[in-house]
């Protein structure tokens, strides 16, 4: 790990204390996992706190962990949905990953940080459409890349392939309408498994 990681793993331990559920560096990465309960707090201290000073959000992207389980060795349980943000601090030269887990993966509802850093609207805008992630407090959540009669979350893991309604004229009623999906599933592009040493070289 290199000094300058170091230094900023120790200032968010100094700084954070007990909210930290998580932090590794794996990488030249360092993440940080706090709960959804203090996930708003956490993010007006990375941006205020002298010592750390992320004062520039670059991006926030909803995950769907689907079967993946918790995580080894923190006794988090199995949550299903997060928002992940990737932090910069310009005065410091280092960045940094947040994580954390909606509590309730039936419906899933974390705080927006839009108070925070205003980049983050049309972020959270995209995770909402595509994964079902609730922002509590965002101005104007709704749906940014799919249209109004979308029906689910297209990102979610679970979701269909071909979907679950498709669209099409109808010249009788001179309109658009929605229709269950006539297209049988299909695997695109059939699996292929290889010997445990395929490519290998001398192999064969």
């Amino acid at each position: 790990m290199s000094a300058k990681l170091e230094k900023l793993s120790q200032s968010l331990q100094e700084v954070l204390g007990g909210r930290i559920q998580s932090l590794k560096t794996d990488r030249d990465e360092v993440t940080l996992e706090v709960s959804a309960a203090d996930y708003k707090a956490v993010a007006l201290a990375l941006r205020d706190d002298p010592a750390l000073h992320f004062e520039q959000l670059i991006d926030l992207c909803g995950v769907d962990y689907s079967e993946y389980g918790g995580d080894e060795g923190t006794g988090r349980p199995a949550l299903r949905f997060a928002a992940v943000s990737h932090l910069t601090s310009i005065k410091h030269d280092v960045r940094l990953r947040l994580r954390a887990f909606a509590p309730d993966d039936g419906f899933p509802v974390l705080d927006s940080i839009i108070e925070v850093w205003p980049s983050v609207n049309w972020y959270e805008r995209e995770a909402f459409d595509m994964l079902g992630i609730m922002f509590a407090g965002h101005p104007d959540l709704r749906r940014i890349l799919t249209d109004y009669g979308f029906i689910g979350h297209a990102f979610r893991k679970d979701f269909p392939v071909s979907g679950y309604v498709e669209m099409r004229y109808d010249p009788e009623q001179a309109r658009v309408v929605y229709q269950p999906v006539t297209v049988e599933p299909r695997e695109n592009t059939p699996r292929i498994v290889r010997e445990a040493h395929y490519g290998d070289v001398g192999h064969g």
